[in-house]
């Protein structure tokens, strides 16, 4: 039973700055991230579809977000971009730009800025990948 690791329903990948801490600097973060304090930098997701950013009632961020989730009922002052779905719950306040695939917005948050949908992006992506390049189509005339 002790040995069994694998069992567990969590992850230990749970990382909390709780109210009165303040990080000055960058944050690259993996699992979920909650804050409930102040950062003032960029907060970074590494490498993982499955990385959670929830930014608390009190939390702020002054910096750039980039994460595939990411639920916001703080204040963040910078842009945030979300791979996968972002959630702006009724106390949420960005002053700054969203992109986002897939977003949710209650009633009373606040978006000071542009709403960009980030799927154009992706689908172009995958046309420029699918379609032949310049080079390739000039090699294969000659």
């Amino acid at each position: 039973m002790w040995g069994k690791r694998n069992d567990m329903a969590f992850s230990n990948n749970h990382t909390l700055i709780s109210r009165g801490t303040k990080i000055v600097g960058d944050l690259h973060f993996s699992g979920d991230l909650q804050i409930e304090g102040h950062v003032s930098g960029n907060i970074i997701a590494e490498n993982g579809n499955d990385a959670k950013l929830v930014v608390a009632e009190k939390g702020v961020v002054e910096g750039e977000i980039r994460a595939p989730m990411v639920v916001i009922n703080g204040r963040v002052v910078g842009n945030v971009y979300s791979a996968k779905h972002i959630e702006l719950a009724a106390k949420a306040v960005v002053e700054g730009n969203v992109e986002y695939q897939l977003i949710e917005m209650v009633k009373g948050s606040q978006v000071n800025g542009s709403l960009v949908f980030g799927g154009a992006k992706g689908e172009r992506k995958v046309e420029l990948k699918a379609a032949e390049t310049p080079e390739k189509a000039a090699q294969s005339n000659s």
